[in-house]
């Protein structure tokens, strides 16, 4: 149970952690290593729009992902080399393959399968994790998720951002709530794990606005139909259309680090504790980054929410007055 009063927390934290997950879970730690499928979005080919979204860069959300271009397996050997700087010990080490960039469901479920199979056929691949758009999950590619699943674990990441339909029309989405609610549905009748990618500090948005977004989802999580969450801050961006805007004086944005970590914060108090936290925060890439420029400093906000929270010993949100998991 999580027991305020006797201060046991996942790991030494207030929130259901992914590192607190993947132990519990595996036993060990497991890396992420972000792969490209050189796929596009049906936000930018014309399917539905060729802007994208108005805050999506060039490497659509995937500007730190592998070498384009690379076979899977070889995108995998260049990730992992990246991943072996950062550690002490090469030995047991596991992966998650995750396919990040643009919409790794928009493409021939033929391509889609001997990539997916490249990767979680892997011996050093543990699980599968792919990024999507609940739009680009027709009956195919749900079965051949499914068959997926049966060999090793997936998750799919669905980028929902905001239920608000304003917001969504604003930042050009390109699919309703309802279509969001289905893709889960589906997911999970065969059983694979759906994480939501969402995005604080929408210009549209207020606080409340942006909790009526996490409560929903915490709604779901309840009901077993979500099993994880990334919180995202919004970047600005050069070569965006919102980048444009910002630069151009047409949209002012001054989030600071402190009213953002007071915003996690109050997230977190909202969110179900069945929710595994996949992300905090983000860093944008420094050399197109316009704002908010504080954000580039990435382990500076981890460290600092972390630090707020611990010093928060009141800090109890709504499911966390009688325990949690």
């Amino acid at each position: 149970m999580h027991d305020l009063n006797n201060k046991t927390f996942w790991n030494d934290k207030r929130f259901h952690s992914l590192d607190y997950e993947l132990k519990k879970t595996f036993g060990k730690k497991l890396y992420k290593l972000s792969l490209n499928a050189g796929l596009s979005c049906p936000n930018r080919d014309g399917t539905i729009d060729t802007r994208g979204c108005i805050f999506c860069s060039e490497g659509g959300s995937g500007d730190f992902s592998a070498t384009p271009g690379l076979s899977v397996s070889d995108q995998i050997e260049e990730a992992k080399a990246l991943v072996a700087k950062k550690l002490s010990s090469h030995s047991d080490i596991q992966y998650i393959a995750y396919f990040q960039a643009y919409t790794n469901t928009h493409g021939p479920v033929s391509y889609l399968e001997k990539i997916f199979s490249e990767a979680v056929n892997h011996p050093d691949i543990a699980v599968l994790s792919i990024a999507t758009r609940p739009d680009c999950l027709g009956d195919n590619v749900i079965a051949l998720l499914d068959k997926l699943n049966k060999i090793k674990p997936v998750w799919v990441e669905l980028g929902l951002q905001t239920i608000h339909e304003d917001t969504a029309r604003w930042m050009r989405r390109g699919y309703a709530l309802p279509v969001f609610e289905e893709a889960v549905r589906q997911l999970n009748k065969r059983g694979i794990d759906v994480i939501v990618h969402t995005i604080l500090g929408l210009p549209k948005e207020s606080k409340n606005d942006m909790l009526k977004t996490m409560e929903y989802l915490s709604n779901l999580a309840e009901k077993n139909l979500v099993r994880g969450i990334k919180l995202q801050l919004l970047h600005i961006l050069k070569g965006t259309d919102l980048g444009r805007l910002y630069q151009e004086g047409k949209l002012t944005y001054s989030i600071t680090m402190d009213e953002y970590i007071d915003l996690v914060i109050t997230c977190l108090e909202h969110l179900s504790p069945n929710l595994v936290i996949h992300r905090l925060t983000g860093d944008g890439p420094k050399k197109i980054l316009l704002a908010p420029l504080w954000s580039a400093n990435k382990k500076l906000v981890l460290n600092t929410i972390n630090s707020r929270m611990k010093e928060k010993d009141s800090w109890q949100g709504k499911y966390y007055k009688t325990g949690g998991v």
